[in-house]
């Protein structure tokens, strides 16, 4: 299991496939997060970044995962299936390291506002759980558009495309458990530390179901194709 996460991850380093994610999350940095918290109440401002960048992740996260996943031809792909029974997990996990690297680099600015500025450490480690499973969102996510579940690669980038506006727009509707509650979070960071705290066992509840019940899928789904594609 080690040794194949291994092997998937050095593949997608080796393949480069990994700058697209890595130039966007810096400029995500420098143009978004780049600008020092300042006015009457930096605490709040700095806390409000927190949940601006958990909400990054999760399309970074799946936009790496798709790539991660994706990078293996297909004849060695569907090998690794025949020789490794849990070869489907070994791939979800790689993609999890990769896409917590990214989320890691583009965390650090928000993090070191905070810190610098005062943001109590409740409210930080908060923050750290959120983005944690923000990250753990956008992997599942992005792990049901490669190319082992939608073969065409402008159909699978489509419906990458399609499945993160509809988790956005679903939750301003009566389907918001289907939604990734990107909007409860944004709205109660911005509230400041308190209301982020405050908001933070609801919508990790809901995140962590959407999360377990979106990689039982992918696993169910990847384990009942028995063609190559």
């Amino acid at each position: 299991m080690i040794a194949l996460i291994r092997f998937q991850i050095d593949g997608y380093l080796r393949s480069m496939r990994f700058l697209p994610s890595l130039i966007t999350t810096l400029l995500l940095v420098l143009l978004v997060f780049g600008q020092w918290p300042s006015g009457p109440d930096p605490v709040k401002l700095a806390t409000g970044t927190y949940g601006d960048a958990a909400a990054f992740m999760v399309p970074l996260s799946a936009w790496t995962t798709r790539s991660l996943l994706d990078t293996q031809p297909t004849v060695q792909r569907w090998l690794t299936m025949l020789a490794v029974p849990r070869s489907a997990v070994a791939g979800l996990l790689a993609a999890l390291v990769a896409s917590g690297a990214v989320s890691l680099l583009l965390f650090a600015a928000p993090l070191l506002q905070a810190l610098t500025v005062g943001v109590p450490l409740e409210t930080t480690v908060a923050a750290v759980f959120l983005a944690a499973l923000a990250c753990v969102a956008g992997t599942a996510l992005g792990a049901w558009t490669s190319r082992a579940i939608i073969p065409g690669a402008g159909t699978s980038l489509l419906a990458l495309l399609c499945a993160l506006t509809a988790t956005l727009l679903l939750g301003l509707g009566r389907l918001n458990f289907l939604a990734i509650p990107y909007l409860d979070w944004i709205k109660a960071a911005h509230d400041g530390p308190s209301a982020l705290r405050a908001s933070l066992p609801g919508v990790m509840l809901h995140l962590g179901l959407w999360c377990a019940v979106v990689v039982s899928g992918y696993l169910v789904a990847l384990h009942r194709r028995n063609i190559p594609t």
